[in-house]
C-alpha cells in the first residue's frame, strides 16, 4: 500500500464523524498542523468537536468563523480551531501572529486553509470531508512524514 496516498472513509452519519475524529485525535502528535477542507457544512466543525470530545473537553465547539480562532488547553496540550473563511488577505495571519500558534506543544485545526495559502506552513495532514446527503466521505491525505505516521495508526 501507498504510504502516501489517502485513506477513506464513509462516515454514515454525525455519530460515526465525531467517533472517528476521536481515533484520528490519538494518533496526533503535539506539533501537528491539520488542514480540514470541504464545503460548508460539510462537518469541518463537527471533526474538531469530536477531536475535542476526545482529549476531554465538554463545553460548546462552535466554528470561530467570526473570531478567527478558539484555543483550548487540554492535558498539557494547547489546541487551536482555526476558521479562515471570512479572512481578507493571507497577511492577516501575520498581523494576528499564526506563527505564535504553530508551536511544537500545540495542535492546530485549520478551516478553509487555501484562505492562508501563501502564509501559511505546509499541513502534515489535510481531512477532506464531502457530503453525500445525510453521510459523509472523508479523505485523511498524509501530507509529511508526520501525517503518513498519523494514517498509519489510523488503519
Amino acid at each position: 500500500m501507498n504510504p502516501s496516498a489517502p485513506l477513506l472513509v464513509y462516515l454514515p452519519d454525525e455519530a460515526a464523524t465525531l467517533s472517528f475524529a476521536g481515533r484520528f485525535y490519538r494518533a496526533l502528535p503535539f506539533g501537528c498542523l491539520v488542514f480540514l477542507r470541504g464545503n460548508l457544512g460539510a462537518g469541518k466543525t463537527a471533526f474538531v468537536r469530536g477531536c475535542l470530545r476526545e482529549a476531554g473537553y465538554n463545553g460548546a465547539v462552535k466554528s470561530p468563523t467570526f473570531t478567527l480562532v478558539e484555543e483550548y488547553f487540554l492535558g498539557g496540550c494547547a489546541v487551536y480551531h482555526f476558521d479562515l473563511y471570512r479572512l481578507a488577505d493571507p497577511e492577516e495571519l501575520e498581523w494576528m501572529g499564526m506563527r505564535d500558534y504553530l508551536r511544537p506543544d500545540a495542535i492546530c485545526f485549520i478551516e478553509w486553509p487555501e484562505r492562508g495559502e501563501g502564509v501559511l506552513p505546509d499541513a502534515d495532514v489535510e481531512i477532506d470531508l464531502a457530503i453525500e446527503g445525510a453521510s459523509r466521505n472523508l479523505s485523511v491525505m498524509p501530507i509529511s512524514s508526520i501525517g503518513r505516521k498519523i494514517k498509519e495508526n489510523l488503519m
